[in-house]
């Protein structure tokens, strides 16, 4: 073990950036030493998938006075882009790089060498062994010990596990947020993107603008497109929900009745709903969470995950002019074809040939964390448990992961995306740093104390 405590955050997007944050601030708080040891595959640490983009096109989807990454100071952000010389106002969709740099800025000014420091680590985990502490092992066979461990995975992706594509096949792009993996799109060949949530639209805007010749055929089950932001934005609206054990059609019917009261306006409805949908899925009995995934997610995932207003005239445009094509139905196969791949889509009814340089898997999460080869051993060896939906972890209130027997671990936690299943509404900045800012006392807390845990070791290996 260090001589001070550590802990390591697995995982370096904007979850472990945010987990590492507050840890360093209430160790601060309390005079105590501390060092974060932030792990991230790709070296983009407090940069992730999300803010590692270099197309300054790629806006943020949220407005400039909404993306803190302190929950005790809403207009930090703010006041970062207006000490770092922007002309910005609270209302401005800035880009997704700037919002990077924000981050990076954020970790750096929460050190205090020597005593409260961050560590970088790149690599990749395939292991955790659980004693009286944590070690991470890494795949290049080096380890990491630490005396508590945050599991800041983010987004799982199964983009590799697509049974009708070859994962090898030239062209076939499994992961757009690899590092460099739409680099090579800007020979003007068309371009199929499976998915039209809010990666296909980045997808769009990077791939035709590289080359005006690009066409994107987007292709999804529902070929329903992220909703735009409107201006100005509409107050929040109340939606009265009925006490008590809740249905999936007791809460549809909620939201239709505040939205025909509102005159037929979403917008504040679905933004008065967004403080309570942790709650109200809570009270959604397992069965009702599934018919809402099956029937109604994705309806509001597009009503609730808004692009901005530039980032929606450009896709209008895009479609307008026929360089965005949208398919409704799914891919069956793909093969090596005359522009590099044949693809065939079944849609309305019909199977269709289309062909194509380049096929971008944009579906987004994973639908079950148990495919992703860490989280399947962490599952295996009795480490962590996946929620009930398989979305993600399962964890007591707090973050503390569940053991296979359904026991909290002290030393072990997870926020973000990881509690998709648990929380449902997890992905975005203001709820990750209200879990940073929650977990943080904590952790730093058990720490503090030098509390051991007596039970024997257990991990998992990949």
């Amino acid at each position: 073990m260090s001589v001070s405590p550590s802990v390591a955050v697995v995982g370096g997007g904007a979850s472990g950036t945010l987990a590492a944050v507050h840890l360093l601030r209430e160790a601060r708080a309390r005079a105590m030493p501390l060092e974060i040891v932030l792990i991230d595959q790709y070296g983009r640490h407090a940069l992730g998938q999300a803010y590692s983009t270099t197309d300054p096109h790629h806006l943020l989807n949220a407005c400039a006075n909404k993306m803190s990454g302190l929950e005790d100071d809403p207009g930090h952000f703010l006041s970062w882009a207006h000490d770092d010389g922007l002309d910005v106002s609270a209302s401005d969709y800035l880009p997704r790089r700037t919002y990077g740099r924000y981050l990076q800025d954020l970790l750096a000014g929460a050190e205090e060498w020597p005593v409260r420091v961050v560590r970088k680590v790149t690599g990749t985990v395939s292991a955790l062994t659980r004693g009286r502490g944590v070690r991470v092992h890494l795949s290049g066979g080096g380890t990491v010990d630490a005396e508590a461990a945050v599991l800041a995975l983010g987004n799982r992706s199964q983009s590799a596990r697509l049974p009708v594509v070859d994962a090898g096949s030239p062209g076939y792009v499994a992961d757009p947020w690899a590092p460099d993996a739409l680099a090579g799109i800007r020979d003007g060949a068309p371009v199929l993107v499976l998915g039209t949530g809010l990666t296909m639209v980045d997808v769009a805007v990077t791939v035709t603008r590289a080359h005006p010749d690009t066409v994107v055929h987007a292709v999804s089950r529902h070929a329903l497109l992220p909703r735009c932001h409107p201006r100005p934005v509409p107050p929040p609206v109340p939606t009265p929900v009925p006490d008590g054990p809740l249905g999936i059609g007791d809460l549809l019917r909620a939201v239709r009745r505040a939205v025909r009261d509102n005159g037929g306006d979403w917008y504040g409805v679905v933004d008065g709903l967004r403080p309570q949908v942790q709650s109200l899925w809570t009270r959604l009995s397992p069965d009702d969470q599934r018919r809402f995934l099956g029937l109604a997610a994705r309806y509001w995932e597009v009503h609730r995950h808004r692009i901005p207003p530039v980032t929606a005239a450009r896709i209008a445009d895009l479609r307008a002019t026929g360089r965005l094509r949208v398919l409704r139905g799914r891919l069956l196969g793909a093969e090596p074809g005359p522009g590099g791949l044949r693809a065939r889509v079944g849609a309305d009814g019909a199977v269709r040939e289309i062909d194509v340089g380049w096929l971008v898997n944009a579906t987004g999460p994973g639908a079950d964390i148990t495919r992703d080869p860490l989280l399947a051993d962490l599952v295996a060896d009795g480490v962590v448990r996946p929620d009930r939906l398989r979305l993600g972890l399962d964890a007591a209130p707090g973050g503390a992961v569940l053991d296979a027997g359904g026991d909290p671990d002290d030393r072990i936690f997870t926020l973000g995306p990881m509690l998709r299943g648990s929380l449902y509404e997890t992905t975005a900045i203001p709820e990750i740093r209200a879990q940073a800012a929650a977990l943080a006392p904590r952790l730093v807390e058990t720490l503090a104390s030098g509390a051991r845990l007596p039970s024997p070791a257990r991990g998992g290996h990949a």
